[in-house]
């Protein structure tokens, strides 16, 4: 907790091309997100935005795990996220799971990654289930919230 005083929440700019704050979010150079989403288009047929908000509302978990030092041990307890946390953990997960993918270069990956997610398969869905799975092993704990 900061004694100084509460952190301004920022609101992310929208993209220049597709107007949206989620594709400024996912990632700063915008060329390797543009090409992604055209090849989405391809791949898919269909809106490439409705695959990225879609992809990103599959991906955003509801609950957290924080490690709590309680008594000389230290307990993994589950929390309850907000909105904006839950789209910043879903992002950050999007795109460590699309870098780890083998492929040929980031917008292959990352293109790919987005469809998966969006299908409800692919890394970064399987990181939200462990997520969840972690926190309702450790609701034992939650009282140390």
């Amino acid at each position: 907790m900061s004694r100084r005083g509460t952190a301004e929440e920022k609101t992310a700019k929208s993209d220049p091309i597709y107007r949206n704050r989620l594709v400024n979010m996912l990632v700063n150079p915008y060329q390797i997100i543009y090409r992604a989403m055209k090849k989405i288009q391809q791949k898919t047929e269909t809106n490439p935005l409705s695959v990225l908000r879609q992809a990103i509302r599959r991906v955003t978990p509801d609950i957290a795990i924080k490690t709590r030092r309680v008594g000389g041990s230290t307990h993994q307890v589950p929390i309850e996220i907000g909105s904006t946390q839950g789209k910043a953990l879903a992002i950050r997960w999007l795109l460590g799971a699309s870098r780890k993918r083998p492929g040929r270069n980031m917008v292959f990956k990352l293109s790919s990654e987005l469809v998966d997610a969006a299908k409800g398969s692919g890394d970064a869905i399987r990181k939200k289930e462990e997520t969840h799975r972690m926190a309702e092993a450790n609701r034992a704990f939650a009282h140390f919230r």
